[in-house]
């Protein structure tokens, strides 16, 4: 009987199950309540005593390379179910995978943006800290000038040359010293004025500032562009230009738009007029021109700067200026699936 436990133990160590139901019929075999192994330990006692020693060993010995087979079996298919199941794709967003949306500050200026570039204008940008010189000498501001009140300005304390930006015209006379005419561009970005924080104004806004320079350019075409300007994005064409001062430009003046008085919001924006101000604009001082190495003889040009802020609020019906700014998202999702 010892030589026919050898055997076995042979044949345990050979086997190789090819599928589960093979490696289930080889554990009955073997460990099965009629299986071998108990057939085995249930002739024990007829064993002569001077082989029980040994017989003992081969059946413990069979009895732990069947367990181990088992096991290594086992692992064998839990291995191929694992490579074979769908990899975990970890690029995909986490759930709830919530689609975000536009800011309602971006949604206007890029509308902005698309009206100015279907007749010519390029977009530039430049640094929100800026130095004296391109915030307000190169701009016919210079020192202790009084207009500059008209910009309460937030200074660097480490240099009272450097500032925040109060406006993007600083962005045009950079733009003017590195080109020459004909130049025709629109520079958005964050302006910074210390103004104190109401429902209409804030310490930081956002703007864009128009730009255009080449020979023979009138206040004609500064109207003109103004009116394609309002008719593509308020709908409404009929403006209306009062004449106002900027240091910048001469002449100077602030634009209003016809809002019309259909509604009691409409009485309450235009506080009863129907006509809504909206950008101040004019022609570009000879002495800016100047400044930025650009002869006046030879070019003119006008230019025009407006609040995008404040549009967005006109335009989305947004009571305080400040919650362009809070980050509150029950007020950010109402904006989704805008552009």
């Amino acid at each position: 009987m010892i030589e026919e436990i050898k055997s076995k133990l042979a044949l345990v160590k050979q086997f190789e199950a090819n599928s589960e139901q093979e490696l289930e019929s080889f554990r009955l075999e073997f460990l099965g309540k009629k299986g071998l192994l108990n057939s085995y330990f249930a002739a024990f006692k007829e064993v002569p005593a001077e082989d029980k020693k040994q017989f003992g060993q081969v059946v413990n010995e069979l009895k732990n390379s069947v367990q181990e087979k088992l096991d290594q079996q086992r692992d064998k298919f839990k291995a191929l179910v694992k490579n074979s199941a769908p990899k975990e794709d970890l690029t995909r967003p986490a759930f709830p995978g919530e689609l975000g949306g536009r800011h309602p500050i971006s949604i206007v200026r890029n509308r902005i943006i698309d009206i100015f570039s279907t007749i010519g204008f390029t977009v530039s940008e430049g640094p929100e800290i800026e130095d004296d010189w391109h915030n307000f000498t190169a701009l016919n501001l210079p020192d202790h000038h009084p207009a500059r009140d008209m910009q309460d300005t937030f200074f660097i304390q480490t240099d009272p040359d450097i500032l925040l930006r109060t406006h993007t015209s600083s962005v045009q006379v950079r733009f003017m010293e590195e080109n020459q005419p004909p130049i025709r561009t629109i520079s958005p970005g964050r302006v910074y004025r210390n103004e104190a924080i109401s429902a209409r104004s804030h310490c930081f806004f956002h703007q864009i500032e128009g730009l255009y320079i080449d020979k023979g350019v009138s206040f004609a075409d500064l109207k003109q562009t103004l009116q394609y300007f309002t008719s593509e994005l308020f709908g409404k064409s009929e403006i209306r230009l009062r004449p106002s001062y900027f240091p910048f430009t001469e002449p100077s003046a602030e634009v209003d738009v016809y809002w019309g008085l259909e509604t009691e919001t409409d009485y309450r924006m235009t506080k009863g007029t129907g006509w809504l101000e909206i950008m101040g604009c004019g022609m570009v001082d000879p002495n800016v021109l100047k400044n930025c190495g650009i002869d006046p003889e030879e070019y003119s040009g006008y230019a025009f700067g407006m609040g995008i802020d404040r549009i967005a609020l006109l335009l989305h019906q947004i009571p305080d200026i400040r919650l362009l700014s809070e980050n509150d998202l029950r007020f950010l999702e109402q904006f989704k699936g805008l552009h």
